[in-house]
C-alpha cells in the first residue's frame, strides 16, 4: 500500500523535480536517490522491492560512471543513460512506494 501522508507526497514531488533537473544525468541521479534514501530512513516512503532493486541497479550505473571518470573518462555516457533510463523506472515505482 502506497504511503499517503503529505511528507510522502513533497517527497516524491522532490525526487520528481531533481530527476528531472537541468544538469547532469548523472549528478542529478545521485542527488535524487540520496532525497529517496533519506524519505525512506524518515518513514516518510515505504520502499517496495522493486525499488529496493532499482536503487540498487543505479547505485551499480553511478558507480560505473565514477569509475569511468576516475580513468580519464568524460562523466556520463552509458552511465549517464542507464541513470536516466533508471530514474523513469524509479519514479514509475514511486507511487506505490
Amino acid at each position: 500500500m502506497a504511503s499517503t501522508s503529505p511528507a510522502a507526497d513533497a517527497a516524491r514531488a522532490a525526487f520528481r523535480a531533481q530527476a528531472d533537473a537541468k544538469g547532469h544525468a548523472v549528478e542529478n541521479a545521485r542527488l535524487a536517490a540520496a532525497a529517496l534514501e533519506a524519505a525512506f530512513a524518515s518513514g516518510a516512503l515505504v520502499p517496495t522491492p522493486a525499488l529496493t532493486l532499482m536503487l540498487g541497479d543505479l547505485a551499480v550505473a553511478l558507480d560505473a560512471g565514477d569509475a569511468a571518470a576516475s580513468g580519464g573518462e568524460k562523466l556520463g555516457g552509458k552511465s549517464a543513460e542507464a541513470a536516466r533510463f533508471i530514474l523513469r523506472a524509479i519514479g514509475r515505482e514511486l507511487e506505490r512506494a
